[in-house]
């Protein structure tokens, strides 16, 4: 396994790795976890104690995407990434957001499958996520660390990958190469609208526009919309969407209990891709 360089979180040096330790030269240091990742969430960085999905949702989610049903859109994103990455040797590739890994494991294996010999790190805030990921892939770079301070050295990245996760401009801009390629995903207005329908008296629409958010730092390349059917045949699948959702969080008990009685539930995947190219400072 192939691992990038990576910088301080305190002072933005490198990290020199001499086996299962990262130290800069301002002796900042850090251990890799018996699981596999690096942690390098600075404790002044958390929100809270224990930032990010619980384990509660990092197992839902788990389940859930095991069952493939998002694995069309896997598929979709995993042939932008390896197009836009076509002409570039051993690329440095980031995913920022990566959860518990179902979507970083397969892009990786899709990039090795195009001989592109990857150096593929992923980052999440929750450490039960990245605990999860790091049971998936061991050719991956897993680390806990923040989105909004990633432990990137600038200019350093040929694509940045961030699928259902903040926009956060600035920070992406930093870390990626001049002309390097940022991928990002983001629910359509039709995405699990059954579901929606259930736990909602009145589904609105969404004014969310990441390209514009984005303009001033990235060009769009190119734009698709992902959407299918799909149905959920058992009442653990359903239970596992309901649990990995922020809308599960909010269902009233009257909602949750006829929710509960279904044993399939039609749904509908409906989400936008976008390639969008750093522009020249």
């Amino acid at each position: 396994m192939s691992e990038q360089t990576l910088a301080c979180p305190v002072c933005r040096a490198t990290l020199n790795q001499n086996g299962s330790n990262l130290r800069c030269d301002a002796g900042h240091s850090f251990d890799r976890a018996r699981q596999g990742y690096w942690n390098l969430l600075l404790v002044q960085k958390k929100r809270s104690k224990d930032p990010g999905d619980n384990t509660t949702m990092v197992q839902a989610r788990r389940d859930f995407l095991d069952q493939h049903y998002y694995q069309p859109l896997s598929d979709a994103v995993n042939t932008l990434a390896v197009d836009s990455l076509k002409d570039t040797h051993m690329p440095k590739v980031m995913d920022m957001g990566c959860g518990e890994g179902y979507y970083t494991d397969r892009l990786q294996q899709a990039l090795v499958d195009n001989n592109s010999f990857p150096q593929l790190s992923a980052l999440d805030i929750s450490k039960h996520a990245v605990k999860a990921a790091c049971r998936r892939n061991k050719q991956i770079q897993w680390m806990v660390a923040s989105g909004a301070d990633m432990p990137l050295p600038a200019n350093s990245q040929d694509l940045l990958c961030v699928l259902f996760s903040r926009l956060m401009p600035e920070p992406f801009a930093r870390v990626i190469k001049p002309g390097g390629q940022l991928l990002i995903a983001w629910p359509g207005e039709q995405h699990l609208i059954e579901l929606r329908q259930h736990i909602y008296d009145e589904v609105r629409g969404s004014q969310f526009d990441p390209i514009a958010q984005l303009s001033e730092q990235f060009e769009l390349t190119s734009q698709q919309q992902v959407s299918y059917p799909f149905t959920l045949q058992r009442q653990a699948d359903i239970q596992a969407l309901l649990d990995m959702t922020p809308h599960g969080q909010r269902l009233a008990g009257d909602k949750r209990a006829r929710l509960d009685a279904l044993d399939s539930l039609p749904l509908t995947l409906d989400v936008n891709l976008a390639l969008l190219r750093k522009k020249p400072d």
